[in-house]
């Protein structure tokens, strides 16, 4: 059973996650990355939830992936934007979960994975709220921008992750 100080411990560290995923959010919102499809964005706030799913496990991947996105909603968009953002994000979450659960994945493919289960969990909110198969059209795109965005935060999660692990060694 951890100690007071080991939960202690990490619950500043989820906090600082949290904060690290606000702040990547609303950096986001300052870079002008205008693809011209709806909805696509590069997803800096998910190398947060990213080594969070390395450093504490699934738990707490999950409630900052779902913190992440109504906070975020909050200060940054609005009602639908944290619905799209919310089911793409648990979407996204789940799917990286159990590809890091099984052991077969490097983390930029788990990150891949993710970034595309967030854009078709997103699909499937437009789908539902348009109320037309026209949306599928975006299908391929939002695939590669998924792949795409889903590999390069998964590198950055790699290359940062080691030097995080060895703060928290001598930290905890």
């Amino acid at each position: 059973m951890p100690s007071f100080t080991e939960k202690m411990n990490k619950t500043a560290y989820m906090g600082l996650l949290t904060a690290m995923a606000l702040i990547l959010s609303y950096v986001e919102t300052l870079i002008s990355f205008q693809p011209g499809i709806p909805g696509v964005k590069i997803g800096l706030a998910n190398l947060a939830v990213l080594v969070c799913l390395y450093l504490f496990g699934w738990k707490e991947a999950l409630l900052l992936t779902v913190v992440k996105a109504v906070v975020s909603g909050f200060l940054f968009g609005n009602l639908f934007m944290i619905i799209y953002s919310l089911t793409g994000a648990v979407v996204s979450a789940f799917t990286m979960i159990l590809l890091k659960k099984s052991g077969w994945f490097h983390i930029p493919v788990v990150s891949a994975a993710g970034g595309v289960m967030h854009n078709m969990g997103q699909l499937a909110v437009a789908f539902f709220v348009v109320e037309t198969y026209s949306v599928l059209y975006y299908l391929p795109v939002l695939v590669f921008a998924g792949l795409f965005t889903g590999i390069v935060i998964g590198i950055a999660a790699s290359l940062v992750l080691p030097y995080v692990q060895n703060i928290l060694k001598y930290r905890c």
